[in-house]
């Protein structure tokens, strides 16, 4: 019997919004709509949607096979986590990919969307949540990235430069706190 955790839905959502960041991406969405012409919205969220479900469940198995523990991934995630959220914080870049030529699924769906952060936010939150409760956490977040890539170009012209800026910022501090919580909670401080 499944038991929706309203608390762990709206704990996993936050953090998923967080890592996947969709906001402060949205610069990044306008320069591939400028370069590709059109960003396919729908696909890019199913397949990112797809993408996800399918690592949380099989991601553990791969660990397994290898044998590590999610407790011990969920470790490692948070120094992940830790990073990007520098990233976000002091706007440096500790992994650069190189440019995609085009607005595929390829550079927008993965690794935009999901991407290494969030497969390892997956696996975390999977040591931490019901598995039900991530799955409604990755749908509510697919439905905001998928509304966020039909709308980029008037947010973008709504909150400026400067507001993507704030945001980005405000969301590094939280994924930070994330990051630093997971750690203690894994390491049994």
């Amino acid at each position: 019997m499944l038991k929706f955790n309203f608390t762990e839905i709206m704990s996993a959502s936050m953090i998923l919004f967080a890592v996947i960041d969709i906001i402060g991406s949205v610069p990044i969405i306008i320069d591939l709509r400028q370069k590709a012409g059109k960003i396919q919205s729908e696909k890019a969220s199913i397949v990112a949607l797809v993408i996800m479900v399918v690592f949380l469940f099989v991601g553990e198995s791969i660990l397994n096979l290898i044998g590590i523990d999610v407790s011990s991934f969920a470790i490692a995630g948070s120094f992940i986590l830790f990073f990007l959220a520098l990233e976000m914080i002091l706007g440096i870049t500790f992994y650069k990919d190189d440019q995609p030529a085009t607005a595929s699924i390829v550079p927008l769906a993965f690794p935009l969307i999901a991407g290494a952060g969030t497969m390892t936010a997956l696996l975390s939150l999977r040591a931490e949540y019901a598995v039900q409760n991530i799955i409604v956490a990755i749908v509510i977040n697919m439905g905001l990235v998928y509304i966020v890539l039909k709308l980029s170009t008037k947010i973008e012209k709504w909150l400026g430069k400067g507001g993507i800026a704030v945001l980005r910022k405000v969301f590094g501090v939280i994924l930070l706190a994330i990051a630093i919580k997971l750690f203690r909670t894994n390491v049994g401080v």
